[in-house]
């Protein structure tokens, strides 16, 4: 088996500070419970301050801890994830959008974000894969929309989970990383027009696409995937995190 998941997350390597501060208020909870209705009263703070400097090491042994089992959370996710992959690979498809061979033994899992840069260039490379290898590749597409840093990520995503309910997500998802400087609501509604969607089903569906969209960022969370595009491939040599670079190449039988 290859390379797994990045285990370390940004969200894992933010924790510490987090975890103090909710530690700061248990202390103050257990300690002083009288008085925790006020936390910003300035004797208690010293109070809690003080205890703080005679006690540093209970607070990083608690982190310590904390962090620890949290990795092996993430890991346990991630080797219950490729299991799936591996023996019931539909367990993981789910009713995400599809392309390529239905018999195809190699299956792709993608986690993209039609804003981000990387994964218009790799849409590139993927088209180019599924083209020369038709019979070889089955790719499935999860959504991780960074909403943090791409504000169009999460509509552009609504979008075309709205045009996947009339069978239109591949030619939707193409739309949107060829335009991918031109994201808004006019360019979403321009391409629905021109793939000749059902427009009042089309803006119906917009509506009712989140929960189907937060499922896939859920998973990505679960897995620790902190970026896009994300690649996760089953194939009969390989099974685990891929670079795209390697994907050919596992095709092939070249490497690994």
């Amino acid at each position: 088996m290859g390379t797994l998941f990045n285990w370390f997350s940004p969200l894992i390597r933010y924790m510490r500070t987090w975890i103090a501060i909710s530690l700061l208020f248990l202390i103050v909870t257990w300690s002083f419970p009288a008085q925790a209705a006020s936390p910003l009263d300035p004797q208690l703070e010293q109070q809690v301050l003080q205890i703080i400097r005679e006690h540093p090491e209970a607070i990083i042994e608690s982190v310590q801890a904390y962090q620890q089992l949290q990795q092996q959370k993430v890991k346990q996710a991630q080797q219950a994830f490729l299991q799936d992959l591996k023996t019931n690979p539909q367990t993981v498809i789910g009713e995400s959008p599809t392309i390529g061979s239905t018999q195809s033994k190699t299956v792709l899992i993608e986690f993209s974000d039609f804003q981000c840069p990387y994964c218009a260039e790799a849409h590139k490379t993927l088209k180019q894969l599924l083209a020369k290898y038709p019979n070889k590749l089955r790719l499935v597409y999860k959504n991780f929309p960074l909403v943090s840093i791409h504000a169009e990520a999460m509509p552009a995503a609504t979008a075309a989970w709205a045009a996947y309910q009339q069978g239109k997500f591949w030619e939707y998802h193409d739309a949107l990383f060829t335009n991918q400087k031109q994201l808004g609501q006019t360019l979403y509604l321009d391409i629905a027009k021109k793939l000749k969607l059902d427009l009042g089903k089309f803006k119906r569906d917009l509506t009712l696409a989140t929960p189907a969209i937060i499922k896939d960022i859920q998973l990505a969370e679960k897995l620790a995937v902190s970026g896009t595009p994300f690649f996760v491939i089953n194939s009969p040599t390989f099974l685990g995190v891929v670079q795209l670079a390697d994907i050919e190449s596992i095709l092939t039988g070249d490497k690994f």
